[in-house]
């Protein structure tokens, strides 16, 4: 029962983060985006416990991101492209893949997971009594 309520915590933190981001950078934001956060967060957390916090911070970072990307590309294809609601579009960007992913915004992404993996991994120790986190930058 302690998993699921870890995970339900950073769930709901995760995407009340991103939701918010959307708000204050974008002014807008979609219940999509909520759901997205959340199981990003969810994953941050889950693979830096699988490492125990010890792989260097890059390399989780890149994992992460990876991740990030792969969800926000297949959320894109289903809400913008299969149920036409036209949530984002990054076609007018550079390097962009069927304008639901694109490079710039995946730089972005990579500050905020990392500082996804510093949250989530010092919530679970703190909150509930998790591995205590070490990071090694290298």
């Amino acid at each position: 029962m302690k998993k699921v309520s870890e995970y339900l915590f950073l769930w709901a933190l995760g995407g009340t983060i991103y939701y918010e981001f959307e708000m204050i950078f974008r002014g807008f934001s979609h219940w999509s985006m909520f759901v997205l956060g959340g199981i990003c967060l969810c994953f941050i957390a889950w693979q830096g416990k699988m490492v125990h916090w010890r792989d260097p911070l890059w390399r989780q970072t890149v994992r992460c991101v990876i991740f990030v990307a792969a969800g926000e590309f297949f959320t894109g294809i289903i809400v913008n492209k299969w149920l036409r609601l036209n949530v984002w579009d990054y076609s007018d960007q550079p390097m962009q893949l069927f304008g639901q992913v694109c490079v710039p915004f995946l730089i972005i992404f990579s500050g905020l997971c990392v500082i996804g993996i510093f949250l989530s991994s010092f919530l679970l120790h703190i909150l509930y009594g998790e591995e205590k986190p070490s990071f090694h930058i290298l």
